[in-house]
């Protein structure tokens, strides 16, 4: 069943919601109001940068416009340390690694429910609230992160490290709402943002482009782009740039003997610093039977043995059938029901079982049949 946004009794009714400046915070904070919560907002500052790209000055000029309309007080806190440190710092590193991370997955589980939902309880809130689209309900082991109603906007991908206890003490309240209703509840309420865009890409690189902003932390370190056959095509910057499945960027161009299809990026060979592409968006070479993964974390009950349920390797894929089979050392091998495109290391593989996010973890490692016999 649904966890209700219905205040507790008693003297534990205040609720501090994340507001970004967006609509979704905006309603967010609206809906808790109206259900009788003594709600108070939260501007989280994340990223110091200050240039045409963050749009961090106007997204608080935003928060404080919703924060009046609503007559709700509007806290600042600015937790760029530890951002720094917690999340763009593993960014860092593993695009040195030449790895492909998930910022965002991180900023939910130590920034948005770390040091804010710890910021929270200092100004007295029982619960933190976001305006994320998903969906917490009561089970019998303990609070259920499940995907939202809205299938087009569920967020729990995003949200399947963030540690179990600290959803007994979170609010989601749009997983019931679709995404057009919740901008015509806030357009009803006057609230000034009910038409802002969405934000997009990912939360400290915003709109730049994102090769442009990598190079100021990352060196560029050439070396030679070779098709899985061996003939060098061109020559790369750096394994760190590129990521498994691209297209855009490689300027490989028509090959003589070849044909005229594109080319993508089907593997990283960091030993020789090399990147191997193929021609085909749908290439062999691009697909991957099975995955490695990193610790396990379980937003269920542990699972001892293989089991089957669904997995997502990327935001926004459609789930698709596999077979978890758990590791004494907490790791795990995911064996998929149909190979899966441009599965990613550094990525998150995610579990679902029906609605419920079983939780996820880092992708180590790929293989595949096809992959086996290229290698051999």
């Amino acid at each position: 069943m649904p966890v209700s946004v219905a205040p507790p009794p008693g003297p534990s009714a205040r609720v501090i919601v994340g507001l970004s400046g967006g609509v979704d915070s905006a309603v967010a904070a609206l809906l808790l109001k109206e259900s009788g919560w003594d709600v108070q907002g939260l501007f989280l500052s994340n990223w110091e940068d200050d240039d045409a790209y963050c749009t961090g000055a106007q997204d608080f000029q935003d928060a404080r416009a919703v924060a009046k309309e609503l007559g709700i007080v509007l806290h600042r806190a600015s937790f760029a340390a530890e951002y720094r440190a917690r999340v763009f710092g593993h960014f860092l590193r593993e695009h040195h690694a030449g790895r492909t991370p998930n910022p965002d997955v991180l900023c939910n589980r130590e920034i948005k429910f770390g040091v804010a939902l710890t910021w929270a309880r200092r100004l007295g809130a029982s619960h933190f609230a976001t305006g994320h689209y998903a969906r917490l309900t009561a089970a019998a082991d303990g609070a259920a992160l499940c995907k939202a109603l809205d299938a087009a906007k569920d967020q729990s991908y995003f949200l399947h490290a963030v540690a179990r206890e600290q959803f007994e003490h979170t609010l989601m309240p749009l997983g019931e709402l679709e995404k057009s209703a919740v901008r015509e509840r806030a357009r009803r309420a006057g609230i000034p943002v009910f038409d802002k865009p969405d934000s997009t890409g990912i939360c400290f690189i915003g709109e730049r482009p994102f090769r442009e902003f990598l190079e100021r932390f990352v060196s560029k370190s050439p070396g030679p782009i070779e098709s899985s056959d061996g003939e060098q095509l061109g020559q790369h910057d750096g394994l760190a740039f590129y990521t498994l499945g691209q297209r855009a960027g490689l300027c490989i161009g028509g090959r003589p003997g070849r044909a005229e299809k594109p080319w993508y990026v089907a593997a990283k060979h960091a030993a020789r610093n090399t990147l191997i592409v193929v021609q085909g968006h749908d290439h062999p070479l691009l697909a991957a039977d099975a995955l490695e993964s990193g610790a396990w974390h379980w937003l269920a009950a542990p699972r001892r043995e293989p089991f089957a349920c669904t997995v997502k390797v990327r935001y926004r894929q459609s789930d698709q059938p596999a077979v978890l089979e758990p590791r004494a050392d907490g790791t795990a091998r995911i064996v998929f029901g149909a190979p899966q495109r441009a599965v990613t290391p550094g990525q998150y593989a995610v579990a679902y079982e029906g609605e419920r996010c079983l939780g996820g973890a880092v992708i180590e490692s790929v293989s595949s049949a096809v992959k086996a016999r290229a290698a051999a």
